[in-house]
């Protein structure tokens, strides 16, 4: 009989306790949802109209976090000027303008460049590397396992961060390679390399391309010492741009893309082919060093001219 009690009672308190909890929660609930609707901010529609027409992929080439921050960085702004979306492009943007109800800016696209040739023929070992395959570790530990310090130290960091497929290692040299119909110029691949040798580039006309594929800093014998292709500092592709696109700094020619007019002058200059030219025809390489030798030869005409003039001027008897 106590048995039997026993067991009514246990199962009285169970039921009791199920009906308490779900009292409870049924409340709470209903607390929960009249406190998030009194106190609920409300967001712009239009950030949710933004967020539509983007590609979605959250790789934080804008400079935003992610799609969802850029969206909300637009609408805030209502600017478009500063903040663009590098992988949907002005296609994207224009909707999104059109979203907004301001003018679209379109901007010019962008690709990722590999500025270093020093692959395997022309950077030999002066050590051997046996930690962990990675960029970021192996810069940290020393400056790399070939006499070079500034090239690419070839593990792959890069490749591992593209969420495009649009880089893979090439094995005979070492580098990375970008396969240019995928790359969105998302900058990952950027942020990602410790030596810098990334770098995001205007795609140009045509599609074509002029830059030096060096960052050596080192004086020129030493730096061929390291990098048979490194610059030497030499300053003949400077002297030959007319445009004052190329600059010297630090003994490395840069390449300004904003006034370079892709004459292809300067490329025939470097005695290692280190200024990289993307899809320009030989035909047009070809004529850029004939108009350089032209200019070369006009400029010489010139000093010798003036140099005849000077040495008439002082032959010259003096006038009574």
């Amino acid at each position: 009989m106590s048995s039997e009690y026993c067991q009514k009672s246990m199962s009285t308190e169970i039921i009791y306790t199920v009906i308490s909890l779900t009292a409870i929660g049924i409340i709470a609930a209903v607390v929960i949802y009249f406190v998030s609707k009194k106190f609920a901010v409300q967001e712009d529609p239009r950030i949710s109209n933004v967020e539509s027409v983007l590609p979605n992929t959250n790789c934080g080439g804008c400079g935003q976090p992610g799609c969802h921050a850029f969206a909300v960085a637009v609408v805030n702004t209502g600017d478009l000027s500063n903040l663009h979306c590098p992988v949907g492009g002005n296609s994207v943007m224009k909707r999104v303008a059109d979203i907004l109800g301001v003018q679209a800016v379109e901007k010019d696209p962008y690709i990722a460049v590999v500025r270093c040739s020093g692959s395997f023929e022309y950077r030999k070992k002066t050590s051997v590397y046996n930690g962990t395959s990675s960029c970021k570790i192996e810069a940290n530990l020393y400056s790399g396992d070939t006499g070079c310090a500034y090239g690419c130290l070839g593990h792959g960091d890069c490749v591992d961060v593209c969420d495009f497929d649009a880089m893979y290692m090439d094995e005979k040299t070492g580098l990375p390679v970008i396969v240019e119909y995928k790359c969105t110029a998302c900058n990952a691949c950027v942020k990602e390399c410790p030596k810098d040798i990334l770098e995001l580039w205007p795609k140009g006309k045509k599609n074509q391309r002029v830059y030096v594929a060096c960052l050596n800093e080192e004086k020129g014998s030493t730096a061929r010492k390291e990098c048979a292709v490194a610059c030497s500092g030499c300053s003949k592709c400077f002297e030959s741009c007319r445009y004052d696109a190329i600059s010297m700094v630090n003994n490395l020619a840069h390449i300004d893309p904003e006034k370079c007019k892709l004459c292809m002058e300067c490329v025939g200059t470097c005695d290692v082919h280190n200024i990289i030219t993307t899809n320009v025809t030989p035909e047009k390489l070809q004529q850029g060093d004939e108009q350089r030798l032209k200019h070369e030869e006009r400029a010489r005409k010139k000093r010798e001219a003036e140099k005849l003039g000077a040495q008439q001027s002082n032959n010259e008897p003096p006038q009574a």
